[in-house]
């Protein structure tokens, strides 16, 4: 199941930016971005850039001479961003893995990662290969989820497929995105990587969509979640997502619906 947690095809980077960046990301992209532009960096790593978000919030407040160099590991997630941001010459992408980075030592002043940290195989190593590649005083800023408990449309979500394939359930939510929270850990483990200064503080935000079906959708076919479902079979797609969007009806109302968000956001100075 892990290797199928990164496995971002298909039709997903498409419908992962058109529903579930308005729906979860953009608000902590911002608030990640300002914590990385207010230290005026010259070079500005990017780890797991997915379809773009933070790359286009961060590159809108760079100064011209700035630079970014936005990675991932999935080349479809790549290709999404890259064809839609506006022709830029101080962005670079490219593949490449968090846990090898194709980079020479000390070159950034900054390294960020958006809710992507949750899905280093090796935490550990992660940072170790940030750390290497960031300048003496750069700071390593990421994000990541608190528990689904506190994340109410994943949440949800999760806690229907459960019931709708019970002898096997969909736990990607649960196990990813929201299963690397403990904040405690990740500071032990940022430590161990030879991080000494690290802060951190929660940030809770409201989720707002059109309707609940725009949420199972975005949960359901437009991430990994949708791998998994389709193990018991692709006709069980559009029958989990229906759930799903019952389930958020009767839990947040028929029309526009919100529900709330947490997540921790991180600084580490090298």
């Amino acid at each position: 199941m892990v290797e199928m947690d990164q496995q971002f095809a298909g039709s997903i980077p498409e419908i992962y930016d058109r529903l579930l960046v308005p729906l979860i990301f953009e608000s902590y992209a911002l608030d990640l971005a300002d914590q990385v532009v207010k230290l005026r960096p010259r070079a500005v790593l990017e780890i797991a850039a997915g379809t773009g978000v933070l790359t286009r919030a961060i590159a809108s407040r760079l100064d011209a001479s700035a630079r970014v160099v936005a990675t991932d590991l999935n080349q479809p997630m790549l290709d999404h961003a890259a064809a839609r941001q506006s022709s830029d010459d101080r962005i670079a992408w490219r593949r490449a893995d968090a846990l090898a980075l194709p980079l020479e030592d000390q070159t950034f002043d900054v390294v960020a990662c958006q809710f992507g940290v949750m899905f280093f195989p090796d935490k550990v190593q992660g940072y170790k290969e940030a750390r290497r590649v960031l300048k003496p005083g750069g700071r390593f800023i990421f994000n990541v989820w608190d528990g689904i408990a506190v994340n109410e449309f994943a949440d949800v979500v999760s806690e229907t497929l459960a019931t709708l394939f019970p002898q096997d359930p969909p736990r990607f939510m649960a196990r990813t995105p929201h299963g690397y929270h403990d904040v405690e850990r990740i500071r032990k483990e940022l430590n161990v990587a030879g991080f000494p200064a690290i802060s951190i503080a929660s940030l809770d935000k409201r989720s707002r969509a059109s309707s609940a079906r725009d949420v199972a959708f975005a949960y359901c076919q437009g991430t990994p979640l949708r791998n998994e479902i389709e193990t018991h079979g692709a006709s069980q797609l559009e029958e989990a997502t229906q759930a799903a969007t019952e389930a958020l009806v009767r839990r947040f109302g028929e029309g526009p619906i919100e529900g709330g968000t947490r997540a921790h956001l991180i600084v580490a100075s090298r």
